[in-house]
């Protein structure tokens, strides 16, 4: 079985897309574990609602290659994800990356794997620590929950749980 670590994100409909998604996710693997939901600032396009952020971990029979071809296009479609392509960054009804996978390095299609924004976006890292915090990211050699704490440490902008919004 492999262990897929999925980033989720959302402004739009947020509250009830991004409990959908993992439900979704429900029908390609068992959820072993899901965060709490975060709030942060809109990276890029900041004219837009603030985003809901969380992560999962997935144990699933799918290898990486079937989870980025079919099984995230597939549950975003569902869910109505417009992609602009003048605006990579604008609102959306869901987002879902695929951020660790094992303990592999990878590279599907222009996804790299583990993520490379994991030590630098806290709405990456959060989440992912509350996941798997001893988990050593490939590469970097480091906890996620070592770099979740050092961004939460660092971080100006603002970034909260989100109590009222369950997955």
């Amino acid at each position: 079985m492999n262990q897929v670590y999925l980033a989720l994100g959302s402004n739009i409909r947020a509250e009830s897309n991004l409990p959908q998604a993992v439900r979704l996710l429900e029908s390609c693997g068992k959820i072993i574990q899901k965060s709490s939901v975060w709030q942060s600032r809109p990276v890029g396009d900041e004219n837009q609602a603030d985003f809901l952020n969380a992560a999962v971990l997935l144990e699933t029979e799918c290898d990486a290659q079937r989870i980025w071809d079919e099984v995230i296009p597939g549950i975003e479609a569902r869910l109505f994800r417009v992609r602009d392509p003048l605006n990579k960054n604008g609102p959306r009804t869901i987002d879902i990356d695929l951020v660790l996978f094992n303990e592999a390095q990878l590279q599907i299609a222009h996804r790299i794997v583990p993520d490379p924004e994991i030590s630098s976006r806290i709405f990456l890292a959060v989440p992912l620590a509350e996941v798997a915090p001893e988990y050593c990211v490939p590469g970097l050699g480091r906890a996620i929950s070592d770099i979740a704490a050092e961004l939460q440490a660092n971080n100006v902008s603002e970034f909260f749980r989100r109590d009222d919004v369950p997955l």
